[in-house]
């Protein structure tokens, strides 16, 4: 596969960009017609989108990418897609079939106590994607987009309540499914602070390298926040922080045709030599290298 690259950045589309009808905060759509001209110029080359994107499948048959990693869309499967992830989807000879709902986080926060921003599906700390579901599992959930769509239609009163209502069981759901399939993976457990932490490490890990600085974010000791970011997920705080660092660069280097210098001003890195240096010590490969390689790989 040839792999486009955005020429100096990852544009990022908006949920009004994007749909088929110019829904600003929630559209749910049954798939089966393929993509309209004006969505295969933007899907088609790298891209971010600023909402969440939750995919039931019953028929697969195309092949997308998010990240580095490409997906064979499986039937009975269910694929979440959030803001931070890199997007790339192929032309294929053969559609899908399933039911996609794009949400924003302004619509989540509609719900007065904002338990949904919390859930795991949405907080995404393994950087997950693809779910795999039992007939059970299909059943349930293809029950509930079902009855969203009808609402979603129909424009009665209170309809983003209801949808939310809908949304909100749905996310409950496929939140342990997310659980129960990546944490075994990952072996790791979340807890109260690690997940602020994460949290943090997502929104600021561009200008800030350091344990420290984290730690007083949180009002904890350096000694102290580490050992307990350890001991809850098996890796010191700055492996956390370097891991994220480390797959925003391969993502710029895969996915952008921006020079070494400028991925690492982006990440926040004092010159180009430091990046460097910070990327083979983790990689065992320079950044140019990399670039090279995985784009010679998937070519």
């Amino acid at each position: 596969m040839p792999v486009t690259a955005s020429e100096t950045q990852i544009p990022v589309y908006t949920l009004e960009q994007s749909s088929r009808d110019g829904s600003k905060q929630f559209e749910i759509k049954v798939s089966g017609n393929g993509l309209s001209q004006h969505q295969k110029d933007l899907f088609f080359v790298p891209h971010r989108q600023n909402y969440y994107k939750l995919v039931l499948v019953k028929e697969g048959g195309h092949r997308h990418w998010v990240d580095m990693v490409p997906y064979n869309v499986k039937a009975n499967s269910f694929y979440i897609s959030t803001p931070r992830q890199v997007l790339l989807k192929e032309e294929a000879d053969i559609c899908f079939r399933g039911t996609a709902i794009c949400f924003t986080e302004e619509f989540l926060s509609m719900e007065e106590n904002k338990v949904l921003l919390e859930l795991p599906v949405i907080l995404d700390p393994y950087n997950g994607h693809e779910l795999h579901l039992s007939a059970e599992d299909v059943a349930f959930i293809d029950d509930i987009t079902v009855k969203m769509q009808v609402e979603y239609q129909h424009k009665l009163g209170w309809r983003n309540s209801m949808l939310l209502a809908y949304l909100r069981v749905l996310l409950i759901y496929v939140s342990r499914l997310y659980t129960e399939q990546f944490s075994n993976k990952n072996g790791i457990a979340d807890h109260d602070l690690l997940k602020k932490f994460k949290d943090l490490v997502a929104e600021k890990f561009a200008e800030c390298h350091d344990v420290a600085t984290y730690a007083g974010m949180l009002h904890l000791s350096a000694g102290h926040f580490s050992e307990v970011i350890k001991e809850q997920s098996g890796k010191t705080a700055i492996e956390h922080i370097h891991d994220r660092l480390l797959l925003e660069a391969k993502r710029l280097l895969f996915h952008t045709n921006s020079s070494i210098k400028e991925i690492a001003y982006q990440l926040g890195f004092e010159d180009a030599p430091y990046f460097n240096r910070f990327f083979k010590r983790l990689t065992d490969s320079t950044p140019l290298s990399y670039r090279n390689t995985i784009r010679e790989m998937y070519h």
